[in-house]
């Protein structure tokens, strides 16, 4: 499990490809590699990658070909960096929202606004997870927590902040570049309960 607040971004310093696997070679810092262990959890761009080999300040990690397809991590190439976020610990403060490294979709930037005031980003997604995603809601992107702006059927804005912007890599993206989303677990459930009590129930007045 993870909060969503990104700890650092790290570099990608190799990348060894077979088909349907890729490994990723991140570049950690000295205080992000402190207590790491093989079999770890790490979020990688808000992925759950687990540790499977560190070599000095260089950590390992598999990529599966399910999460290729499903994220932004397939176009990863050497020198990008990436957000990282060790896994939640118990007692840790819980600064975003509980996610949990499982990317549902990607999403494609429409439109970035970027002036001496403010960074906004227009994000695009398939019309079917707007219902989960509302004005002043959570969504992880990248593995950020960070707050919905305003919606439409297909995509909803980003105002991003000077200090996420100096924390994270969502400034190096462009248009047309995808970055991953996870939608807030809490009302993905909500939304499909209500969905299927209504539908129950106007099934049986349709009788």
């Amino acid at each position: 499990m993870f909060t969503g607040i990104v700890q650092a971004t790290s570099e990608v310093v190799a990348i060894h490809k077979k088909d349907g696997l890729h490994t990723l070679e991140v570049a950690f810092e000295p205080d992000l590699r402190e207590g790491l262990t093989i079999g770890a959890s790490v979020a990688n761009n808000g992925v759950c990658l687990t540790v499977t080999q560190i070599a000095d300040d260089r950590i390992f990690f598999d990529v599966v070909e399910e999460t290729l397809r499903l994220t932004n991590l397939v176009n990863l190439s050497v020198g990008q960096s990436i957000n990282i976020e060790r896994s939640l610990t118990f007692g840790s403060e819980i600064g975003g929202h509980i996610l949990s490294g499982h990317i549902h979709t990607k999403a494609k930037v429409m439109d970035i606004s970027h002036t001496e005031q403010h960074y906004d980003l227009t994000l695009g997604i398939e019309p079917k997870w707007m219902d989960y995603i509302f004005y002043k809601g959570f969504v992880g992107v990248n593995g950020c927590s960070l707050t919905v702006g305003e919606v439409s059927e297909s995509g909803f804005k980003l105002h991003l902040i000077p200090e996420t912007l100096k924390l994270t890599n969502l400034n190096r993206y462009n248009v047309g570049d995808e970055l991953n989303i996870e939608i807030d677990s809490q009302t993905q459930v909500i939304v499909d309960t209500v969905e299927r009590v209504l539908a129950r129930r106007f099934n049986g007045s349709a009788r």
